[in-house]
């Protein structure tokens, strides 16, 4: 019959085995804003206005830069494990255009697959005032120096 310092150790090793499993446990993060495909099919090019696209499927995630008849919804799934670096596993962009007279003339959706990783670039624009000449550093410390009263 195990004693009560038995019991204990079993209670904390369990506890133990519990964390550890639910720490390794991927964490799964929804972010934007990608509408169900039930709604998606409301949207029916030719007959459906931008207000109306609104009411349906929300205010879009952005809109075009250079031309505002673009409208984007987007989402992306990302999981998590431990202190590792989040790993995307879904992205998904609806691309809903307009003709000039604000009604769908095309609705797209576009996956993770066409998606491109993008290297940022590491250099630094050098900017003026924060170099300091060889005479500056020899005369810059004149008159610093605290004199004893």
């Amino acid at each position: 019959m195990p004693t009560s310092g038995h019991r204990h150790i079993r209670t904390f090793l369990g506890a133990a085995i519990a964390l550890t499993v639910i720490a390794c446990a991927p964490r799964v993060e929804t972010r934007g804003n990608l509408p169900d495909s039930e709604l998606i099919a409301e949207i029916s090019p030719g007959k459906v206005s931008k207000d109306e696209v609104v009411e349906i499927l929300g205010a879009p995630s952005t809109v075009a830069m250079f031309d505002t008849e673009v409208w984007y919804y987007i989402s992306e799934r990302t999981e998590t494990t431990a202190f590792f670096k989040p790993e995307l596993t879904d992205r998904q962009v609806l691309v809903i255009r307009f003709d000039d007279k604000g009604i769908v003339s095309t609705v797209q959706t576009i996956g993770k697959e066409a998606g491109k990783e993008v290297d940022p670039v590491e250099r630094e624009t050098p900017s003026a005032g924060h170099e300091m000449g060889f005479i500056e550093q020899v005369f810059g410390n004149f008159g610093r120096f605290n004199r004893e009263k």
